[in-house]
């Protein structure tokens, strides 16, 4: 079959939550299409594992529950970069519980890491954005922010909202030629994942069409496509990317 080979050489891109897990396989895959990655996060990356041609990514310190700290690293890539043409938040957490045991902290956690930050984020980028009339804008969602999953009321609501905000996103910068669109994975080979009992794991692949569930690469795949020149005209839609897992 055949392969689209991104080129993203000379552009600029950030990532947040880029240090493990899909943000990390997006933060290597914009590396090797030739991107300037600034990767936020609050640790740094064990093993980059870059090809040898690959720009090496920048990885910022940087809570993004902080507004403060969103900000001051945002200005300070803008600093450095003649500008931002590439963001991916897809930083995320999760604290499941059944709603009726489902603290304010909890619930007020998940929705401030999964879905106020990307609000954060593209309130300090869109000012520059709007200014060079360019840039192409990913949300990372779930599946489950479509469908109802036992246990995860912030969850849920914290990736549904994820949707709404890409489809006013876009309206909102495209008439500026900013792109605004979210990918919403299923179940995938990350940490997350991992530390889910055997019951939980073997269940989300029997969901699945395909019969396993996605690599993180695989959802990098996804989001390079949807920063690319090639779905220029595609704003303010969801990609799911979930093996057959809503099907």
């Amino acid at each position: 079959m055949g392969r689209l080979t991104p080129d993203f050489r000379g552009d600029v891109a950030i990532v947040t939550g880029g240090a493990s897990g899909i943000g990390l396989a997006i933060v290597r895959a914009l590396a090797r299409a030739g991107a300037r990655v600034h990767a936020f996060d609050l640790g740094q990356p064990p093993d980059l594992e870059l090809d040898a041609h690959a720009a090496v990514p920048h990885f910022h310190t940087v809570d993004v529950r902080d507004t403060a700290q969103v900000d001051a690293a945002v200005q300070a890539v803008l600093a450095e970069e003649d500008g931002v043409d590439l963001l991916v938040s897809n930083a995320g957490i999760n604290r499941d519980h059944a709603l009726w045991k489902l603290s304010d902290e909890d619930w007020a956690a998940v929705i401030d890491v999964n879905l106020t930050a990307a609000h954060r984020l593209l309130r300090a980028l869109a000012p520059s954005m709007r200014e060079r009339q360019r840039g192409r804008v990913v949300l990372m969602a779930s599946i489950n922010g479509l469908r109802g999953k036992f246990g995860q009321a912030n969850y849920g609501a914290s990736k549904g909202g994820l949707l709404a905000l890409t489809r006013t996103a876009a309206r909102e910068l495209g008439p500026r030629g900013i792109t605004v669109n979210a990918v919403a994975p299923g179940m995938t080979q990350t940490p997350m994942f991992e530390a889910l009992s055997d019951e939980v794991r073997t269940r989300a692949v029997e969901e699945t069409a395909l019969g396993h569930i996605a690599e993180p690469s695989q959802i990098a795949d996804a989001v390079l496509y949807l920063l690319s020149e090639q779905a220029s005209h595609i704003t303010g839609t969801t990609l799911v990317v979930d093996g057959g897992q809503t099907a």
